[in-house]
């Protein structure tokens, strides 16, 4: 629990369930100062590609030959290329490279990791999503020209790699500089399972799609997808942002909360609160028409 003082909050004695890993005490935190009662279940990891010489020789590359556009779609893959970079004794001539390219983000949270480097976003996706990196590139003309794409962990995405082979390009080529791993034992995410299918966790905080395809995975394995399903089915359910929303709808699931524009932590805690405090009010709503009626 926080030292911060609460806040009042209408997700006070909620029960949350948290399947995140890289900043699980930030995203508790700011559930626990709302007075929830908080399920930590890390469901997966991100670590370095395992094939750190391909990423140096990528970063050599990038370095020699700078391409016309970098298609950016992760701010965790600008960190993780400029720990590698550091570590080779590269990241002046890198971020410097960096600088020279037309950087194309998916997103916001790219453009806070170019942040950290005193550079930003040339051309922001009109949807943080592959498809808004198509429509936004479908603006642009670049025949002859050069294209790197820095994967969302070990996904190949095939949809924006097919659309790219049709653009008669001079060069693409694509970099991975992390992975997701498994963090979770199969026993931890059974129990959050059958929280599930109780009726026992409230809402459900997914912030990366990879959180889901675990889960759903341990389900199959363990023959409980039916009662993962119809967990899930009456539990409410936050996205993060588009990409995660669009994950859940994969495996027929409908996000119930997320964040209007700003696709980060806080606005997804704040899109909760506002999604119960308007609950709370159509309940009271109701219950306020009820008596009226008895009274007439």
């Amino acid at each position: 629990m926080s030292n911060k003082a609460t806040i009042p909050s209408p997700l006070q004695s909620k029960v949350v369930a948290l399947p995140e890993s890289r900043q699980l005490d930030v995203l508790a935190d700011l559930f626990e100062r709302r007075q929830a009662e908080v399920v930590r279940v890390p469901l997966v990891s991100i670590l370095d590609a395992p094939d750190q010489a391909a990423v140096i020789d990528w970063i050599k590359s990038f370095i020699a030959d700078p391409p016309d556009y970098f298609v950016i779609l992760t701010g965790e893959g600008v960190r993780r290329l400029v720990a590698s970079a550091q570590r080779e004794g590269l990241m002046e001539e890198f971020v410097k490279a960096l600088a020279e390219v037309c950087k194309i983000c998916r997103g916001p949270k790219p453009g806070r990791a170019l942040k950290e480097l005193n550079l930003g976003a040339d051309i922001l996706a009109v949807e943080p999503t592959t498809s808004g990196i198509i429509t936004t590139l479908e603006t642009m003309n670049l025949s002859h020209s050069r294209i790197s794409v820095q994967l969302y962990g070990d996904d190949p995405n095939t949809i924006l790699m097919d659309y790219l082979s049709n653009c008669d390009l001079q060069h693409r080529d694509v970099v991975a500089p992390y992975i997701y791993a498994s963090n979770s034992d199969t026993e931890r995410v059974q129990g959050l399972i059958t929280q599930l299918y109780t009726g026992a966790i409230d809402l459900i905080a997914f912030t990366s799609k990879s959180q889901i395809s675990r889960l759903f995975n341990v389900a199959k394995k363990q023959g409980v997808e039916a009662e993962l399903k119809q967990g899930l089915d009456r539990t409410k359910i936050a996205a993060i942002g588009p990409i995660v929303r669009d994950e859940l709808l994969l495996f027929d699931c409908k996000a119930d909360i997320m964040p209007t524009s700003s696709y980060f932590m806080k606005p997804l805690v704040r899109a909760a609160e506002t999604m119960y405090a308007t609950e709370t009010r159509e309940n009271e709503g109701r219950s306020s028409g009820d008596t009226h009626n008895l009274t007439d």
